[in-house]
């Protein structure tokens, strides 16, 4: 096996989608920060590796790879001792895929649409932010209707993109299990993997201490 280096910062949930499939696959691996406050992304040693100036991207033994989707698929189908977290069977495997398609443009895009204002030094978040999050947790939980995860009866990459991102914007708005009872069951199966809290629960202080240092108002 190569040597394998993630390169990311543990705010970004894409870089804690990594950090479960490394954990899931036990892989080792080394972890260099890539401070994205101080402009480290922007450096142009690391926009040699990565012209597009975003993390995660991984580095296998010289070969260097972007996006969290892609690295995700790649690590699984290199070094997974079997399928199971991203089937070979195109047609289980086009449920992940859909899964993960819709992280990356409804998921990603409500969860940033929370802590844009935030980021911006605003102290208001409109309350449509958090409709369209209400809508989010809707759609998981029916994705969830007959399944013990999101694209099927087993845990694929699929749950640690959405993990990543949902455990985030929870602590905007948590799940509320009158509600949304299938979510919140696979929000509990998840966050009793061996793995989870050194991959993402222990990860998330960085937000959280941000969003609560926030006095924001729902407008």
């Amino acid at each position: 096996m190569g040597k394998l280096t993630l390169y990311g910062i543990d705010a970004s949930p894409p870089v804690r989608s990594v950090l479960l499939t490394l954990n899931a696959l036990g892989l080792e691996f080394d972890y260099k920060v890539v401070n994205l406050m101080t402009g480290e992304h922007l450096r142009p040693e690391y926009l040699k590796i990565n012209p597009l100036h975003t993390v995660p991207t991984l580095e296998d033994d010289g070969f260097y790879i972007n996006d969290s989707n892609a690295i995700n698929a790649y690590l699984v189908s290199k070094y997974g001792k079997d399928d199971s977290l991203y089937p070979k069977d195109l047609q289980k495997r086009a449920i992940v895929d859909q899964r993960m398609h819709y992280n990356s443009s409804v998921v990603s895009s409500t969860g940033r649409a929370l802590s844009i204002p935030l980021r911006a030094g605003k102290s208001e978040i409109p309350r449509a932010s958090f409709d369209a999050l209400e809508q989010v947790y809707k759609t998981l939980d029916l994705f969830l209707e007959s399944n013990d995860f999101l694209a099927g009866n087993n845990l694929t990459i699929a749950d640690f993109h959405i993990t990543a991102v949902l455990t985030t914007t929870m602590l905007f708005l948590d799940v509320d299990a009158t509600k949304y009872p299938k979510l919140a069951g696979w929000v509990q199966r998840i966050k009793e993997l061996p793995y989870y809290d050194e991959a993402n629960g222990s990860r998330l202080s960085q937000v959280a201490a941000f969003i609560n240092s926030k006095k924001y108002t729902i407008v």
